[in-house]
């Protein structure tokens, strides 16, 4: 599977030969709509090189716009609200522009606006195609449909560390009036983002025919009714007697209530142990996003819960809207915007040491698992990646992926980072409360990375949500129940730590019921050849060098380091000497002094010395016994086939 860094790599790449006027080699990466884009801008003459958009109106030119366009901007301004608060603290921001490509509108966090400000992505910037070259704005108005903008796909350098989503607003008539944008890191966007954006475009397009709709009195039930279904999330509309007005199926299906629900009360259909949210109906003030319980037929409900109150062109109130979205399909849309994800798979592990095959075997048994599982190892030995893989190999798979490393948080707020903590626990604590990590989790895996370094008031905690499946929060006495799974690692002997009573006996036991060991760097260089090929292949790409020879001398100081930072060692090591090589090929003097010279009495070559001939003899044995063809073994050390028949000639392998 292609990460964001290597697909924006390649698309760079691409990128620079075209602006250069040199032919592009593989158009294949790059989507039609976005080459046909960048020929238009090369056309227009865009500056490729641009950092700051260069076209910016005025205060006073940006007011007219913003008046000319006041109606459908009043109608949007709640859509995109919404949208903004799912993604709200990841690095979003969500904005809207004219027809002619002028930002109007953007919200987001503080920190993220002010960087984009740097580029001019700001109220009365010009994102048009012909000024800005291909954007999530400027290319949705000129091809008249939803795209998505990746990274190094926009024509202008001032956008390659940001991926645009846009889609276009028409007017009831079908007339294109402007588009609404989200644009956030390239490393934290998916192709779910564009759906959002698309179903927000196309929520206030309903929202815009719906208003046309309420001065045709003879229509208008059928254009609410139309509105309102197309809302995926449960919405109530109250008059300001708190009778109900309006309803969606979907806030039927969720709050269990019958069909002919209009007309009727609020105080009659939630009754009085509903105190809460018949409070949200009492007072007008606006509410987003709050955490709130409902009680529905003798059963508790979790919502996150925003009301509006519903204005006259005069501004008097007749009434309110409420939406009510399921908090645990809320957590899952959050989770895999910020980037909750499990990236790694089995298939990503390189290796042909068998020990290593052997822990990857137990790996793949524990990912068909319902059990907690312990990874053992030292530091940098790959616990997290690891982690991941059994994550994307389970019955989990489709859920997040939360990893936390418990020796890098304060010990005072570990606790509340993992089980959360409830509306007013402490000063300054957010409204509604906060979720922890292992709610987040919810239907998907919690990855425990050093979990040694817990405290133990912490631990009792901890094992008390293993067996009761279970947190309550901070402040809370709420018990929330959790369907996670967990994974800890630890680079400690945790059996030593029990003897030392710095760990918990009961919770070691309930944590090592799988437990898999992974071996140190040191004890499988013969899996060197293969991880420097890799990372040389990775980092090179990243840093566009092309590396095409390493020296004998510099797999020799490999084989005798001792790699107390195991493949992370090695890694940050490839990286540095890439950083240092001037041509094709890494030598000895890229290695850093305290490998070149080893003091023979530290040499580590695991059990045995072996010359470089007898470590490749060995891979090649290696490969051969796991009954791989000879084409797929070839693949993996890659050389030609003819290349390796002479190999195996060579060392008398039949």
């Amino acid at each position: 599977m292609i990460t964001n860094e290597q697909r924006y790599s390649d698309i760079q790449h691409q990128w620079r030969k075209f602006i250069n006027d040199d032919i592009i080699d593989n158009p294949d990466i790059i989507p039609d709509d976005i080459l046909s884009s960048w020929v238009r801008s090369k056309q227009k003459k865009v500056n490729p090189y641009l950092k700051k958009i260069p076209v910016v109106l005025t205060e006073g030119q940006l007011q007219w716009r913003l008046c000319r366009n006041e109606e459908w901007i009043n109608i949007s301004i709640p859509y995109i609200n919404k949208l903004y608060s799912l993604v709200r603290g990841s690095g979003f921001v969500v904005a809207l522009c004219d027809h002619e490509g002028y930002l109007l509108k953007i919200i987001g966090d503080s920190d993220v606006t002010d960087r984009i400000r740097k580029g001019n992505f700001i109220p009365g910037a010009c994102w048009h195609e012909d000024v800005s070259g291909t954007n999530g704005v400027g290319t949705v108005l000129e091809i008249k449909k939803p795209i998505q903008v990746f990274a190094s796909e926009h024509y202008s350098l001032v956008s390659h560390h940001w991926t645009c989503s846009g889609a276009p607003i028409r007017d009831p008539d079908g007339v294109m009036i402007g588009v609404v944008d989200m644009t956030g890191p390239y490393n934290k966007t998916n192709p779910h983002t564009l759906g959002m954006v698309a179903a927000t475009a196309h929520a206030i397009e309903n929202a815009l025919v719906a208003e046309r709709a309420l001065s045709l009195s003879q229509v208008s039930y059928y254009f609410q009714k139309t509105v309102i279904e197309s809302v995926p999330e449960a919405l109530i509309a109250f008059n300001k007697e708190n009778r109900v007005e309006l309803i969606n199926d979907k806030a039927k299906r969720m709050l269990h209530l019958w069909p002919d629900i209009v007309g009727k009360h609020a105080n009659d259909i939630f009754g009085g142990a509903n105190g809460n949210f018949l409070h949200v109906l009492v007072h007008n003030e606006m509410i987003s996003d709050a955490e709130l319980k409902i009680f529905v037929e003798d059963k508790s409900l979790s919502f996150t819960v925003s009301a509006n109150p519903i204005l006259s062109a005069s501004r008097e109130v007749l009434g309110k809207i409420v939406t009510l979205n399921e908090i645990n399909r809320a957590r899952k849309l959050v989770a895999s915007m910020t980037g909750a994800r499990a990236k790694f798979r089995f298939n990503d592990i390189i290796t042909c040491n068998a020990r290593v095959c052997e822990s990857i075997t137990m790996a793949r048994h524990a990912a068909r698992s319902i059990s907690n599982v312990l990874l053992l190892g030292e530091s940098g030995t790959g616990k997290d990646i690891l982690a991941q893989a059994i994550h994307n190999e389970s019955m989990r798979e489709h859920g997040p992926f939360i990893a936390i490393n418990c020796a890098a948080i304060p010990r005072e707020l570990l606790v509340s980072e993992l089980i959360g903590y409830g509306d007013g626990a402490f000063t300054g604590s957010k409204r509604g409360g906060n979720a922890g990590k292992f709610e987040l989790s919810h239907g998907g895996t919690i990855f425990l990375d050093e979990i040694g370094e817990i405290p133990l008031e912490l631990q009792a905690i901890l094992l008390r949500v293993i067996e009761e499946k279970a947190i309550t929060r901070i402040g809370s006495k709420e018990l929330r129940p959790i369907d996670v799974r967990i994974i800890a690692a630890t680079n400690k002997n945790l059996k030593e730590e029990v003897e030392k009573k710095n760990f918990r006996e009961d919770l070691y036991y309930r944590l090592n019921v799988l437990s898999i060991e992974l071996i140190p760097l040191r004890e499988r260089i013969d899996d060197i050849p293969h991880l420097v090929n890799h990372f040389i292949r990775k980092i090179g790409n990243i840093m566009h060098k092309e590396i095409q020879q390493v020296e004998d001398r510099v797999l020799e100081a490999f084989m005798h380091h001792s790699w107390p930072g195991n493949v992370r060692e090695l890694q940050n090591i490839i990286e540095r000497m890439i950083n240092m090589a001037e041509t094709d090929t890494l030598t000895i003097d890229h290695v850093p002094a305290e490998m070149r010279n080893p003091d023979p009495d530290k040499w580590h070559y695991g059990k045995e010395d072996m010359s470089l001939d007898e470590m490749e003899r060995r891979i090649i044995l290696n490969m051969m016994k796991s009954k791989l063809s000879k084409e797929a073994v070839a693949t993996k050390l890659h050389i030609g086939r003819s290349t390796l028949y002479r190999k195996l000639r060579k060392y008398g392998i039949q």
